[in-house]
């Protein structure tokens, strides 16, 4: 199987002792390629060390994750737009709302997240999207700057169907990683209803690891996981899995 983890925080510290022997591991498991969203400008210098550790594997985004906009919010979009402006990157994310963790600055995600996907439309590159107790709020705004150029994913989609039939309209695709092997996660009950060329495949590594790895340390290698729940909930093998949610990886960043 040829494998694409679309959502990847392999640059935190939690693989600092064994990052290199965690991306070994998932090639041999069969992922070709790594696609690492930005968090804020704390940690941009270490997604550089990781893209130039396997500049052929790794994919970089650039954003602000709506969990760190804060007061300084402005100057991180402005280190953000600094960024697209001088290097090449595969996305913009992972961008969106968080109403989970805190609603004090939710006036200032909306914002933000605004402004970025002003600039995904302007550089015509997808978005990928944290929604997280918040996907209503999301979709409302993407409804209103709906383009042809503007398109996406959603990371670990958790919607309703009604939901999920309203991301694909717009022209999105929804991430989905270990909650659908979670007995509680909720998507599992519904995915079967999405059409699989709307699906891509991520792990949110280090965080959501799937069964039978709950409660630990994700990692991409456990994108089979993934696979072999999701190909139980079609009823088909894990290889059409793979090649389909490879081939919907590639038609949204490209093959490069």
């Amino acid at each position: 199987m040829k494998l694409i983890d679309t959502h990847a925080h392999l640059y935190l510290d939690d693989f600092d002792l064994d990052r290199e022997v965690v991306i070994r591991r998932a090639i041999d498991e069969g992922v070709v390629k790594f696609y690492i969203p930005a968090i804020d400008s704390n940690y941009h210098e270490a997604m550089e060390h990781l893209y130039q550790s396997n500049p052929d594997r790794i994919r970089l985004m650039m954003g602000l994750h709506p969990c760190y906009v804060k007061n300084d919010y402005q100057r991180e979009l402005r280190i953000v737009e600094k960024e697209l402006a001088s290097k090449s990157y595969s996305a913009i994310g992972e961008i969106g709302l968080d109403y989970y963790w805190s609603t004090i600055f939710v006036s200032q995600q909306k914002e933000a997240f605004q402004t970025q996907l002003g600039w995904a439309k302007e550089k015509e590159i997808p978005v990928a999207i944290h929604s997280r107790d918040s996907i209503g709020d999301v979709l409302k705004i993407l409804e209103k700057q709906k383009s042809e150029r503007l398109t996406g994913v959603f990371h670990c989609f958790t919607g309703t169907l009604e939901q999920a039939m309203r991301t694909i309209d717009l022209g999105f695709l929804l991430g989905i990683g270990g909650l659908v092997t979670f007995k509680n996660g909720g998507i599992d009950k519904i995915i079967d209803q999405i059409p699989l060329d709307h699906i891509v495949l991520e792990t949110d590594t280090p965080y959501l690891s799937p069964s039978p790895h709950r409660g630990k340390r994700n990692e991409p290698a456990y994108l089979k996981y993934i696979v072999s729940k999701i190909a139980d909930c079609y009823g088909i093998c894990s290889d059409e899995v793979a090649k389909i949610t490879t081939e919907n990886a590639i038609r949204l960043f490209g093959s490069n």
